[in-house]
């Protein structure tokens, strides 16, 4: 396995406002041989998500933060090509943190299998995997809908906020989603079954929620923070859920995070707002992994990936989350 080169991509700097090329050193290196517990994993294709931008940055959080000159995490799946591990053989297909890179190769932490038999490998990546996990949980145990409520969603044409809004409607909610653009707004309607759709880049959002939730909003699944959930919380109904899963509009802020303003809200209607990490739901993922793969066989779950191929395009694929540029969940076919 020597003669294998492996590309890498890791963490040079923390970075201030938005990462970019210079945030990382791109390296090659030989591909070694697994030690006993570890295996070697050929990737195919990674997730990227929000949330690495906050990986990189120091300072307590749900997780640690990468470390300068450590490989860049990033979850994915791949191919086991030598084992020196007993729970895995050369052939198995892994999902598990494999990092920015060709190959992974370490102790399987937390690693599980997968069967490209039953659903395309990126799948495994959005709605069978991470993403769909935090869909499912964040919407069902802490945004609680009732059949009959009204569910608004930002960033709903996103990775997660589209499987959430295909849940809500599975379970008899008015859905309303908040998306950039024409086009996503459509497809939200026309493909996964919303009842309406909000472009925030053409409309003014406080007076289509005012038009699209006559009543209130009843859930407020959040994955961008800023200007539009201050909109929001201005329409709550009673007893309203606010759940933040995201705040993609900060992330890159080089000042403080703007929070919200109309908070008063959550008193006058005696509403909750309450923050979301899908981790705390590992124990769970399996059941609800059954029932998500259920309702896609049913026809009542569709899963979109916007594939980009190249690892050494990483920098660059990975800004098209904060500039609004992806459609779906964001995927990097790695060869």
């Amino acid at each position: 396995m020597t003669a294998q080169t492996n590309r890498q991509f890791l963490l040079a700097k923390r970075p201030v406002g938005a990462a970019t090329r210079e945030t990382f050193t791109y390296q090659e290196v030989p591909v070694g041989t697994p030690q006993d517990g570890q295996v070697l994993v050929r990737n195919e294709y990674l997730s990227l998500d929000p949330a690495m931008r906050g990986w990189m940055n120091e300072g307590k959080s749900y997780i640690p933060p990468v470390g300068i000159g450590e490989v860049m995490r990033a979850l994915g799946v791949g191919k086991v090509i030598a084992s020196n591990n007993p729970k895995f053989s050369v052939g198995d297909y892994v999902n598990g943190a494999l990092g920015v890179q060709d190959y992974f190769l370490g102790e399987p932490r937390g690693f599980y299998k997968v069967d490209p038999a039953l659903a395309p490998l990126p799948r495994y990546l959005s709605a069978l995997g991470m993403t769909g996990m935090t869909a499912y949980f964040a919407l069902l145990d802490t945004g609680a809908p009732k059949a009959g409520e009204t569910v608004v969603i930002s960033g709903a044409a996103g990775a997660v906020g589209s499987i959430a809004g295909q849940i809500a409607k599975i379970k008899g909610c008015r859905v309303v989603g908040i998306a950039g653009g024409a086009d996503k707004c459509k497809f939200l309607v026309d493909e996964l079954g919303f009842d309406a759709a909000i472009d925030y880049k053409s409309e003014d959002v406080p007076a289509a929620l005012k038009r699209e939730c006559p009543k209130g909003v009843d859930v407020y699944f959040d994955n961008v923070g800023g200007d539009i959930l201050d909109a929001v919380l201005s329409r709550l109904a009673l007893k309203a859920r606010v759940v933040i899963c995201g705040a993609i509009s900060q992330y890159n802020n080089k000042e403080a995070v703007k929070g919200p303003a109309n908070y008063l809200s959550l008193l006058v209607n005696r509403a909750r707002m309450e923050g979301f990490v899908v981790m705390d739901h590992a124990a769970h993922f399996a059941a609800a992994g059954q029932e998500m793969a259920g309702w896609m066989a049913q026809g009542k779950l569709k899963s979109k990936e916007d594939i980009v191929e190249g690892l050494e395009t990483f920098p660059e694929t990975l800004m098209k989350l904060f500039n609004g540029e992806n459609f779906g969940k964001l995927v990097l076919k790695v060869n």
